[in-house]
This record gives C-alpha cells, sequence and structure tokens, in this order.
C-alpha cells in the first residue's frame, strides 16, 4: 500500500523579543502528533511564496512599539499594505493568526490586526478564528486554547482544500465576504476573538478565546502517573506532601494551615489533578572547555558605540519616593549618533557580577567561569526548529555567557518551569512546580512568578532539590536585550551631548525574593555613574573624573517628533520621566525661535505631574524658562501628594492630582487644537495606569466636543491616531 501523505500546512511568524518565534516552533513541534506535516519560516525570509500557497497558513505576530510590527515584519506589513494591490491577490489563500498584545498599550495586537484586516481585504479567508491574547494579563489565557483547538481546524481546512478547487466564493463586488467562509472550527472549541478597546476592563482579555477542552480525569489516590495528550502532559503526584505535616495533642498528623506563597499551595488547588504543558524537546549539547583562546566580544561594533558619560545629575531630593537620574554623553567622536527630539537609544548593560556568580555557585559551576562553552545540536532531538542561538559566540566562557549574552533576569515561562520538575528531587517540589506551570495553577504563576518579575535564580533558589543541566538554561533564557530610553535634549542646543533620564528602579522584595533588588539597567548606571553623581543642591566638583563608559545604539523614531511645520499647535502630556522627550521638543524650539524670529509658532502645551513640587519637580527652572521666554505656550502641573499632607480645609481647596485631571479643566483648548486647528498631542510615560487613564480622558473629551456617543467619539480619537496626530511613548 501506498503511504499515506500527511497534509502540510505553513507556520509564519513576526517576532521582536523571541515570543511569537517561540510559539510558532510549539506548534511545528507538535504538528507530527497531529499528523500533519509543518513549515516554519519567518516574515522577512524569502523561502515562503504566499502568492502560490495552496497549503493553509498560520500566522503568529506581535507587536512592538506604539503599536508597530517587529523589525522582522516591517517588510512583509510594507509589501501587503501596497494599494496597487489586487483585491483578489489572496483569494487562494487560507490561513489562522494568532496576534500577542499588551492591553497596557494603546494599540493593542496592532500588527495582528494589520496583518489580519489587510490579508482579509486581500481576498484571504479564515479557516479559524483569530486569537488576540494579552501579555498584560498572560499570554496562556488566549495561547492554550487557540492552539488546542488549532489541529482539528488546520485537518478541516486541509481536506477542503484538498477537494475543492475555490473554498471560498467572492460576492458580486469582487470583495470577499466573511459570512460566505465555510465553518471550519473543530466542534468542541468556541471561539470569540473581540478586539478589545481602550476602555475596556483588562480582565475581558481573558475571555479573548475561550476553550470547552476535553475532560480527562485522573484518581488523586492512585499513583503518580502521566498520559500524553496533544500539547498536554496530565500528571499527579504524591498531593500528601504539599503541605507539611504536623502532630495534634491526639497523635492525629494532619496538615498545617499556611499562607500560600512561591513554594506553598493551598486547596482546592494542593489537591487537584493537574493539566500541565507537555515537556519541551531538549535540543542543545554542551561541553565546557579550559580556556585556551581569547574571549570574543559578541557587541555589534557596527551599530554600537561606546560613549563616555560626561554628567549625571539627581534630579529629585533625597527624601523622594524615586530617584531620578540625568545623565549626558559625550557623542561629540560618534557623528552616527546624531539625534533628534523624539528618538531614543538603547543601552547595552550586563547581569550583574553578583548575579553570575551566584547563579554559577547555584549550577555548580563556579570553578568553571572561565572555560569556553560549546555547543552543538542534539542528534536525536525532535525540536523540528532547532538552530544554535546566534547571540552566542563560539568562542564564550561561561561566565560572558551569563554576563551578556543570557537575560538572567527574565521571568521564567511556564515550559521553562516544566522542564525543571524534570530535574527536582524532592516530591513535594516537583508538586509545586507542576502546579505553577499547570492550567490549574495559572493564578498561582501569574502572582508569585509573573507579576513579582521573579528571575530564574530566585526560582532555583526557592526549589533547592532542583539540579538542571547548563544546556536547559541555555535552550530557556531569551537573549539579553538591551533598554531603550528617549533623549531628553536637543542636538541644537547641546551640541555633541545626549541627554537621557531614568527612575532608578526598585523591585521589592517578595515571595521568592528575600530581599528587594534594583532594577538590572537602572541599577547598574546608578551604581556606575556614583562617583561622579551631583546631588541635589550640590554644585560639579572641579576635575575630570574617570567619565564611565557604556555601549549604546541609536534607535530613531520617525514619528514621535515634533511637527515638521513650527506654526502647528501641540500638547504634551509627560509626568514624573516621562517628560524626558518634551525637554527635547522645547530646547529645539526655542533654539529654532531664536534663528527665526520672524517663523510664526503654534501654542505649545505641556502637562506634567508628580508627587511633591519641592522633591520631583523635575527640571523646573529649565521649564519655568521656557515659559519666561515664550516658547513652552502653557504649563500646567499637577502635584498628587502634596495636598494629602495639608491640613484638610487647604486640601479641600487643592487642584487636580494628575495629568488626566488637569487635560480634563482645559478640555475646550485642547480639543479645539485637535479638531479645529490640526495640532497634535504626545503622551509619554506610565502604560499601565497615566497613558489609559489620559485616552480615556480624551475620549470623553472629544465625545463632549462633538456631541457624540463613546463609540463615535474613540472612532475620532482613532483617527488622530492614524493622522499621527495623536502618538504615544509609553513603556509597562
Amino acid at each position: 500500500m501506498p503511504c499515506e501523505v500527511k497534509p502540510r500546512f505553513l507556520v509564519l511568524y513576526g517576532s521582536q523579543k523571541g515570543q511569537a518565534q517561540s510559539i510558532a516552533e510549539v506548534i511545528v513541534e507538535e504538528a507530527e502528533e497531529h499528523g500533519l506535516v509543518a513549515e516554519i519560516s519567518c516574515l522577512d525570509e524569502e523561502k515562503y511564496n504566499l502568492e502560490r500557497e495552496k497549503a493553509p497558513v498560520v500566522f503568529v505576530v506581535s507587536t512592538t512599539g506604539d503599536g508597530e510590527p517587529p523589525d522582522n515584519t516591517l517588510q512583509f506589513v510594507k509589501k501587503i499594505k501596497n494599494k496597487t494591490l489586487p483585491t483578489d491577490s489572496y483569494k487562494h489563500l487560507c490561513y489562522a493568526l494568532l496576534a500577542l498584545g499588551d492591553t497596557n498599550y494603546a494599540n493593542f495586537c496592532n500588527c495582528g490586526k494589520t496583518i489580519d484586516n489587510r490579508l482579509q481585504e486581500l481576498g484571504a479567508k479564515h479557516f479559524y478564528a483569530t486569537g488576540h491574547a494579552d501579555d498584560g494579563v498572560g499570554l496562556e489565557l488566549v495561547v492554550d486554547p487557540w492552539l488546542e483547538g488549532l489541529w482539528e481546524a488546520i485537518k478541516g481546512a486541509s481536506s477542503k482544500m484538498a477537494s475543492d478547487k475555490d473554498v471560498y466564493f467572492p460576492d458580486k463586488s469582487g470583495v470577499s465576504s466573511a459570512r460566505e467562509t465555510p465553518d471550519l472550527s473543530p466542534p468542541d472549541v468556541k471561539l470569540n476573538c473581540l478586539s478589545l478597546t481602550d476602555n475596556q476592563n483588562k480582565n475581558t482579555a481573558c475571555a479573548s478565546v475561550e476553550a470547552v477542552s476535553r475532560s480527562i480525569t485522573i484518581s488523586d489516590s492512585g499513583p503518580a502517573s502521566s498520559i500524553d495528550s496533544p500539547g498536554f502532559a496530565i500528571q499527579t503526584d504524591d498531593v500528601s506532601k504539599s503541605a507539611p505535616e504536623i502532630q495534634t495533642e491526639n497523635n492525629e498528623v494532619s496538615h498545617a494551615i499556611l499562607d500560600a506563597s512561591l513554594t506553598h499551595s493551598l486547596p482546592p488547588l494542593s489537591g487537584s489533578t493537574l493539566n500541565v504543558p507537555a515537556l519541551p524537546p531538549p535540543y542543545l549539547d554542551v561541553t565546557l572547555q579550559e580556556n585556551t583562546l581569547e574571549q570574543t566580544n559578541v557587541l555589534d561594533k557596527e551599530t554600537l558605540n561606546e560613549l563616555p558619560i560626561s554628567r549625571a545629575v539627581q534630579l529629585t531630593r533625597g527624601d523622594s519616593v524615586k530617584t531620578s537620574l540625568l545623565l549626558e554623553l559625550d557623542i561629540s567622536a560618534h557623528p552616527i549618533m546624531t539625534h533628534q527630539p523624539g528618538d531614543s537609544f538603547d543601552v547595552f548593560c550586563p547581569n550583574r557580577d553578583s548575579e553570575v556568580v551566584e547563579l554559577l555557585c547555584r549550577l555548580g559551576l563556579q570553578d568553571q567561569g572561565n572555560h569556553h562553552v560549546k555547543l552543538s545540536l542534539r542528534k536525536d532531538t525532535k525540536k523540528k526548529s532547532a538552530q544554535l542561538p546566534p547571540y552566542i559566540s563560539e568562542n564564550s566562557t561561561l561566565q560572558y555567557l551569563f554576563t551578556w549574552c543570557l537575560e538572567i533576569r527574565s521571568v521564567p515561562k511556564k515550559a521553562f518551569v516544566r522542564a525543571l520538575v524534570e530535574y527536582t528531587a524532592d516530591s513535594g517540589q516537583r508538586r509545586r512546580l507542576q502546579e505553577l506551570c499547570s492550567k490549574q495553577g495559572a493564578a498561582d504563576y501569574n502572582r508569585y512568578v509573573r507579576d513579582t518579575n521573579l528571575s530564574v535564580l530566585e526560582l532555583l533558589t526557592a526549589f533547592p532539590s532542583c539540579s538542571p543541566p547548563l544546556s536547559l538554561l541555555i535552550e530557556h533564557l531569551p537573549k539579553l536585550q538591551p533598554r531603550p530610553y528617549s533623549a531628553a535634549s536637543s542636538s541644537l542646543m547641546h551640541p555633541g551631548k545626549l541627554h537621557f533620564v531614568f527612575n532608578v528602579l526598585e523591585l521589592p522584595a517578595c515571595s521568592g525574593r528575600p530581599a528587594g533588588r534594583l532594577g538590572l539597567c537602572t541599577g547598574w548606571l546608578s551604581d556606575l555613574v556614583n562617583p561622579i553623581l551631583v546631588h541635589p543642591g550640590k554644585s560639579e566638583s572641579p576635575g575630570s573624573p574617570a567619565w564611565p563608559m557604556i555601549h549604546v545604539s541609536l534607535r530613531p523614531n520617525c514619528s514621535f517628533r515634533p511637527p515638521s511645520d513650527p506654526s502647528v499647535p501641540f500638547v504634551m502630556v509627560g509626568p514624573g520621566t516621562g517628560v524626558a522627550p518634551f525637554i527635547g521638543f522645547l530646547q529645539q524650539r526655542e533654539k529654532e525661535r531664536q534663528m527665526k524670529p520672524e517663523a510664526v509658532f503654534g501654542e505649545t502645551w505641556l502637562f506634567f505631574g508628580c508627587r511633591h513640587k519641592d522633591r520631583d519637580f523635575l527640571f523646573r527652572e529649565e521649564l519655568e524658562g521656557f515659559v519666561s521666554s515664550g516658547t513652552l505656550s502653557y504649563l500646567k502641573v499637577c502635584f498628587s501628594r502634596d495636598d494629602q499632607e495639608q491640613p484638610q480645609t487647604t486640601a479641600s481647596l487643592a487642584g487636580p492630582r494628575y495629568v488626566q485631571q488637569n487635560l480634563l479643566l482645559n478640555s475646550q483648548h485642547i480639543t479645539s487644537i485637535l479638531l479645529n486647528q490640526n495640532g497634535c498631542l504626545y503622551v509619554c510615560g506610565d502604560a499601565k495606569n497615566m497613558a489609559k487613564d489620559v485616552n480615556d480622558t480624551l475620549i470623553g473629551m472629544i465625545g463632549a466636543a462633538l456631541q457624540v456617543d463613546q463609540l463615535d467619539a474613540m472612532k475620532r480619537l482613532a483617527v488622530l491616531r492614524e493622522e499621527k496626530r495623536y502618538l504615544q511613548d509609553i513603556w509597562g
């Protein structure tokens, strides 16, 4: 009998930091278990041809920045957005799409939505409903059920495409109608993929994809067991050890009632049957060789510049809740670093030496830090897309690997936690790790691992019987990522210099972290500049101390810029360190006004907020100087904590506490600038709270100005965003 030909499908991904790529690779790896053959490609590669693709296609794409496509997806998006493409260019294409995003940012899943909408405009059709996964609450809440229902949908689509010459039929206008799409979703999966709006509750994201899963029950009283199912291994361990035993007065054994923690669970989770992910297939062989070669620096010297920090100033008082620092880089010897207001740049920082040493000790490799790491692919690996990490050079030492190559501060993914189970000797600790990576333990994983930004080292410290091999960490730890910062200066006012501002991040103690710690890059920078740091109220020391050096790469921002026409009015919203790029805006505007006194300049508004007027009013003297010179038309400030420290009678007369309240007080002027004067509005700062509140306030202001309902106001704001007149530079 002839061999049965397995249905084939194509997986295409667009990924900025590796999450979308990782999910795409999981799909490829699991395809064979479902009797399918999968091919995988990055969207910027040329080894696929969508114009002729006859098999189902699965897209997995993330969104970066202010709703932008990942770097390896830009060309594809540009290609399909070409307005000259015929509307039937992809009428043959049958696809599914999983979009990754974060509802803390306004343009949730924007890249995925852009690709999805454009493919349908070009005639392509879904064979499975689109999933929108929210990293703000946990990608797995959508990703897991979406993947579970994908397989039957692919099989159904493959069968239809094999039997029908043309599965989908365009309507009379020539544009494909979504109502004519055959229902190829599997019967046991219900998909409800709604586009989330900014003012919806974040919890709505959890319902972006709902799945009715197969129910498999294992008796808790039975022995530890493992049943394989597509994508999952359902396991139970001896649950009796999930809580410590104590002896009662009647010599009866009972379980101690303790608070839940990273290492300890409570009922019902502690007694539940668990659905845990399938074990990720190992794919690397790692050997260590004594150091005989010189260490090779893997940092890209073509795009990186090593710059001296020529000045460091603390902008906040010592009793401020947050410590804000301004650093000045000397870029005079690096003409490639020429920047414009609104640009940002990457700082490449190493992992902390103390944490690297501690991690090596935890792995039992403290005496081999100078050994070279040799990587090769395992011959027996089942990982279909296995490849050597391109960011690890051939001559890296173990110390260098953990210092400059791997993100050892990264939050352990569930797949990594699942793999750690196999190397954990204590049954109680094994059980807890299984809980943390299981469906049933999702809330505990979020609470004790994800939301606390627990690091790999902290997790391993909490589970002392876990002894993973070095290869496991190299397989699962992502590439060490640079940290982006906004330029806080204008090259017109400060030629040869580049300023940036940041708060020194402090991560508090928590379950699994006995003591607090500083953010990786901000803590490193703070320590680096401590010898030259100028504190509030003190002048700079004379002399030329040794300037510390850092590696920097420019990231031009082509949209977050002041209007090219100086007569266009614009509004800036930047509380705290969010004011940084607007200092560059205003410095540029001041120099332009001096160089072109005859030119017409539009109004400028700045909404700034902080906790205390006398402790953390950043750039106060400079901003008041801009007002005096006429560069800044209106400076609207508010202080969220000052009124709380004053007598009640005084506090009752206090003004607005937050920037969105100040916006509302000036609603008539701001809406006139946006709706009648073709002006622009810029928002910079915290995405999780401030940016959302400002966005909601703008919707209300526009609705009141135009006398329309909330939906129409949201659409009007979306138009401003599309016109690049409502721009955000925000972070989580």
